[in-house]
């Protein structure tokens, strides 16, 4: 296989080259992607085989998620934006196409990347021909769509100062402008938090993916952050609520899960502590942004056993011990000095082996829903959700974003 030099890519203020050299880029991935197919045939996941299919996933998977941001985020808001009569109708009837368009590909991409994985790493040699040939002609059918009706309406339609505004955006995308560069009024950070938005098109997930048993799921996806290294994949949310049905919120980490429950360790005189008290009802949420995934869960909450409780606080580190012993947790107190003293103190007291304090355990969510989401593009989300029934079976189903 040959590769071509690369073009010299277009300045941003002539935005919409910009995109048309993208698409440039793009032709080019794919014609490598159908070269691979003989390649493959002949030689194997040699070391040439190996070197393209990486080229092609580096680019599909940072290159050409920006591209569609850039289109979905900036270019058809614009152009929406500013069309009439003829074009609005034109834009009406070409924008759902473009979008639905964006998320067929993505699906496509997350086949071939799976297989494109294995060929750069050496440890297959096979590219399902259908697969490609069906990416090649979407994206290929796609473009020339955009090229035909897209392009050429932004350049008639846009001002000066529109196409600098698209250019900008197209930049701070990339990280080539920090999006401090560009001057806000006085008093308008609470409006350009509207404009913070990251789109997902990571994965995705179908009926058809998902275990039987909500457990099963979670276990499945949570071997799958640790593997992805998420930072703190253990953290969750857990929200309660108090007598007058006003919610708050706390992120701890869980401890324990199986068929259950999930288990977390507190100070049963804290504020969640007494809320679940008199409410025992909470709402847990995960959240691996590296993975784009959220899992919530809701049920009624129940304390462990003395001996769990016992167990796990005799497996914390000393100074967690003590620390547990030192807090009255969520009470007022008057600085850090005084925290500190009375830790030291609690220190001299216990030594090596402080007891587990009465008041210092475990609570566990026993769920009655348990939903999974995964992020997709244009917050078309996927989202499957397990609910409890009477005969202690769960009925799973799908709801919209």
């Amino acid at each position: 296989m040959s590769y071509a030099l690369p073009d010299s890519a277009p300045g941003f203020d002539q935005p919409i080259a910009v995109l048309k050299h993208c698409h440039d880029r793009i032709r080019k991935q794919v014609a490598t992607l159908e070269k691979l197919l003989p390649h493959l045939a002949s030689h194997g996941a040699d070391d040439e085989a190996r070197q393209a299919a990486r080229a092609v996933m580096k680019y599909f998977d940072q290159a050409a998620p920006l591209h569609h941001e850039d289109e979905e985020q900036n270019l058809v808001p614009m152009l929406l934006a500013s069309a009439s009569g003829a074009d609005a109708e034109l834009l009406a009837q070409l924008v759902p196409a473009i979008l639905d368009e964006h998320r067929q590909m993505d699906g496509m991409w997350q086949e071939l990347h799976e297989q494109l994985s294995a060929i750069a790493d050496g440890s297959a040699a096979v590219l399902r021909a259908h697969d490609v040939q069906r990416f090649a002609e979407t994206y290929r059918a796609h473009m020339e769509r955009e090229e035909s009706h897209i392009a050429p309406m932004a350049k008639r339609l846009f001002s000066a100062a529109q196409m600098a505004s698209l250019g900008q955006a197209m930049q701070q995308r990339r990280g080539i402008v920090p999006a401090a560069a560009v001057a806000a009024p006085a008093g308008a950070t609470g409006d350009t938090v509207a404009s913070l938005r990251k789109d997902y098109g990571q994965a995705s997930l179908n009926e058809g993916d998902v275990a039987h048993d909500p457990f099963v799921q979670f276990t499945t996806w949570f071997e799958e952050a640790l593997k992805a290294q998420v930072n703190e994949p253990n953290a969750m949310s857990v929200a309660t609520v108090d007598e007058q049905g006003r919610p708050t919120s706390r992120i701890v980490l869980i401890k324990q899960f199986d068929a259950r429950g999930f288990t977390w360790y507190t100070n049963y005189d804290s504020q969640k502590g007494r809320q679940l008290a008199a409410n025992p009802h909470a709402a847990l949420l995960f959240f691996w942004t590296e993975l784009e995934r959220q899992i919530r869960i809701e049920g009624r909450v129940e304390r462990t056993s003395a001996e769990e409780s016992d167990k796990y606080f005799h497996s914390r580190p000393l100074k967690s011990r003590l620390a547990a012993i030192a807090s009255a947790q969520s009470e007022p107190i008057a600085n850090r000095g005084a925290l500190e003293q009375h830790y030291e103190e609690v220190a001299k007291q216990y030594g090596e082996e402080p007891p587990r304090p009465g008041n210092w355990g475990g609570f566990r969510l026993v769920p009655e829903r348990i939903e999974f989401w995964q992020g997709r593009r244009s917050r078309f989300h996927d989202r499957i959700v397990y609910t409890l029934q009477s005969d202690g079976s769960w009925a799973r189903g799908r709801l919209q974003p």
